[in-house]
């Protein structure tokens, strides 16, 4: 239930940036708002809209579900969302909602190489994430959260190709939406089937 909570402001941050007229200044999101709106980039305005006030909402339920609390990544995604977001809005301009995915996956690279750093006993991000079901030397923790410190530069990288550099950011939107779930999914799938020897028995 919390992972598809989750997909929900990107859907809808799809559904505008794809449906709204760029030049509609007048959207009944961006009037709710009391945002003039831009020249053409009036979907990306609106989308920005919907995806801030969508993660308000289902990060607020997630709150209340989760005992009043959220997670620090939970945190962070909502914060810098709302800080950029609320950027674009203020001065009509989509270049900081376009910059957002891309920082943001530096901050998470950021955690992960630098995890062993903020703990007494030296442990990696990923040895806390995959510890219970997972048995590996110390070294192997060590690439292991390494390859995932690396997998989040290069998601940066791919949202700065696709915001800025491809195609004068004509597919942005798409990769924002799906691209960056399909890179980390995949990443996933092939790390738990080289690693697939190293998984606990269930009686541990």
């Amino acid at each position: 239930m919390k992972a598809l909570l989750d997909f929900v402001p990107l859907i809808i941050f799809f559904y505008l940036y794809k449906t709204v007229d760029p030049t509609d200044k007048h959207h009944p999101l961006l009037t709710l708002i009391g945002s003039p709106g831009g020249i053409d980039n009036n979907n990306i305005l609106a989308a920005t809209t919907g995806l801030i006030i969508s993660m308000l909402v289902v990060y607020g339920a997630l709150f209340v579900f989760q005992k009043f609390r959220l997670d620090k990544q939970q945190w962070i995604v909502l914060f810098m969302t709302v800080i950029f977001g609320g950027v674009t809005l203020l001065l009509s301009d989509d270049f900081y909602i376009r910059l957002k995915a891309a920082l943001l996956n530096l901050v998470f690279a950021g955690a992960f190489a630098l995890s062993p750093f903020f703990t007494k006993d030296r442990s990696t991000l990923i040895q806390r994430m995959f510890g219970p079901i997972l048995e590996l030397t110390s070294s192997a923790w060590k690439k292991l959260n390494y390859a995932w410190a690396a997998m989040f530069v290069v998601m940066s990288g791919l949202h700065v190709f696709f915001a800025f550099l491809f195609a004068h950011g004509k597919y942005w939107g798409e990769f924002t939406a799906f691209g960056d779930m399909i890179v980390m999914f995949s990443f996933i799938i092939i790390q738990f089937v080289v690693l697939r020897k190293h998984f606990k028995s269930p009686e541990e």
